[in-house]
């Protein structure tokens, strides 16, 4: 599951403004924006294909298992469901923006949106798992190709307090929409709509869908005035180097580590290098790159993008094995597994609003470690439960286990976002934010793959559900822990860098 926080797309990705015509250029040197008779209309469709976008990565690990009790195949088809759209969406996510910057975001962002409509009516006509799979990866590239347009246009259509107020949002929108993702995919597959059992978790997308393409005529084209080039090498390497890298983890179980697997690790890491070492001689060249190679000149941002990784690995594998354990092992129904999801989802929109508006002003990015400790209180609490629960019993205490890690989340991500962009130059912005953006979707990949991939390894080894999904626990603690020491070098003052009032880095 990608597991968006609320804040994660409030990230300003594009700096643009606009002029009086139906088409706006960024204009780095202008800051004048008159004012867009549909602005507000225009910022209602926006919020729904990303709210769009959050439900339907929400709403799947609840339906997974009841998908795959229907589809039949390997149980690693569970891990399947969810990261094949994760991982085109973060790979693409940056080819994404750069053709907004190119052709112009309200066009990627129409195509887009058509993509993803049939996308998700061909996940739910998906005749086997196989298909639905392939339908997912269509829907992950549509995906990247809608969210980065969304910052763009908003920020081309409003400007000074009203823009300000735009983007505040972006937050609450994306954190209801993130409470009712659980809910709704229990309510639907358990409703069985006219026998459409978990097939109405994407045909929900479809009116969505139909509804934001109705009203994109009321958006307002905008484009970069310096249009960058697209790095198909560069793209094409991140998605062989990355898409190796996570098959055998999520395989490797099923498949029992065979040669090919391990081969195929090695060749994911090896073009991973690759792509990284082409970057920076692409750089060097002077041509454009998918990733600004001067942002690792900054160790507080490369030690951001590992905190962002490891962090998102946590949230969407612990929730895929909650609903594991809650589905396979205890054979309950999926709308009570839906709702024992909600604590964690309501703590964190409830926590992410208190950050935003209270603690961040007055605290700042200790707000992040306060977050951290939350959520390893919150799994180490679950393990208590899990280990003095019954194992033919429901865990009535998890809620309270899960409400402390949805705590810590909406502590996390609110300042998060903003430490991590806090030396980046403004001409580094774009990039950086796009790159946060992605490893987010990245570590959520392969959270699915690895602590689906434990829980389902120890679950093989002859031990019991609860033990496969204490042993997950265990590890997300661990990687909770490496999140915190990646987070501390966030904020740790750099030799030789000044940082000004405004957050400008200078050397």
């Amino acid at each position: 599951m990608a597991s968006k926080a609320p804040t994660a797309n409030a990230v300003p990705t594009v700096p643009a403004t606009t002029d009086p015509s139906s088409t706006a250029t960024t204009d780095p040197s202008s800051t004048a924006t008159t004012a867009y008779r549909w602005r507000w209309a225009a910022l209602l469709t926006l919020l729904i294909a990303e709210a769009m976008n959050l439900l339907d990565a929400t709403i799947l690990p609840v339906a997974a298992p009841v998908i795959h009790a229907r589809l039949g195949g390997p149980e690693s088809d569970i891990q399947w469901f969810g990261a094949a759209y994760t991982l085109p969406f973060a790979v693409f996510l940056i080819t994404g923006g750069r053709l907004g910057d190119i052709a112009g975001r309200k066009r990627i962002f129409r195509i887009g949106v058509v993509g993803f409509v049939l996308g998700s009516l061909a996940c739910a006509l998906a005749p086997s798992a196989g298909m639905l799979i392939t339908a997912r990866v269509v829907q992950g590239v549509a995906a990247a190709l809608v969210i980065p347009q969304t910052i763009g246009m908003i920020r081309s259509m409003f400007d000074g307090a009203e823009l300000a107020r735009a983007m505040g949002s972006i937050g609450p929108v994306m954190g209801l929409a993130a409470v009712c993702g659980p809910v709704l995919g229990g309510v639907l597959t358990h409703a069985d709509l006219l026998g459409t059992s978990w097939r109405a978790v994407f045909l929900v997308n479809i009116p969505l869908g139909a509804g934001v393409l109705a009203a994109s005529p009321l958006l307002r084209e905008d484009r970069s005035a310096h249009r960058p080039r697209l790095d198909l090498l560069g793209t094409t390497l991140a998605v062989l180097g990355i898409g190796l890298t996570v098959f055998p983890l999520i395989e490797g179980d099923t498949a029992g580590w065979p040669a090919r697997n391990w081969a195929a690790l090695a060749a994911g890491l090896a073009l991973t290098a690759v792509f990284g070492y082409q970057q920076r001689h692409r750089a060097r060249s002077g041509r454009s790159a998918l990733i600004e190679a001067s942002l690792f000149r900054n160790r507080g941002f490369a030690a951001a993008l590992a905190a962002s990784t490891l962090f998102f690995a946590v949230i969407n594998g612990l929730t895929l094995v909650v609903v594991l354990q809650l589905e396979l092992g205890l054979h309950i129904d999926v709308l009570p597994a839906g709702l024992t999801l909600l604590p964690w989802s309501g703590a964190m929109a409830v926590a992410s609003w208190i950050a935003g508006s209270r603690l961040v002003p007055r605290y700042g990015a200790r707000v992040m470690a306060a977050g951290l400790v939350a959520l390893l209180l919150g799994a180490l609490a679950a393990i208590a439960v899990y280990a003095t629960t019954p194992a033919t019993a429901y865990p009535w205490l998890l809620p309270a286990a899960l409400a402390l890690g949805g705590l810590g989340q909406g502590l996390f991500a609110v300042p998060y976002f903003t430490t991590a962009l806090h030396r980046v130059r403004p001409n580094e912005t774009g990039s950086a934010a796009g790159l946060l953006n992605a490893v987010q979707q990245l570590g959520g990949t392969l959270g699915t793959a690895l602590l689906g991939t434990v829980f389902f390894h120890t679950v093989a080894s002859g031990d019991a559900v609860l033990s496969g999904v204490r042993n997950a626990f265990w590890v997300a603690v661990g990687l909770i822990v490496v999140t915190g020491v990646a987070a501390a070098f966030m904020i740790t003052p750099e030799r030789g860098r000044r940082t000004h009032a405004d957050g400008r880095a200078t050397d």
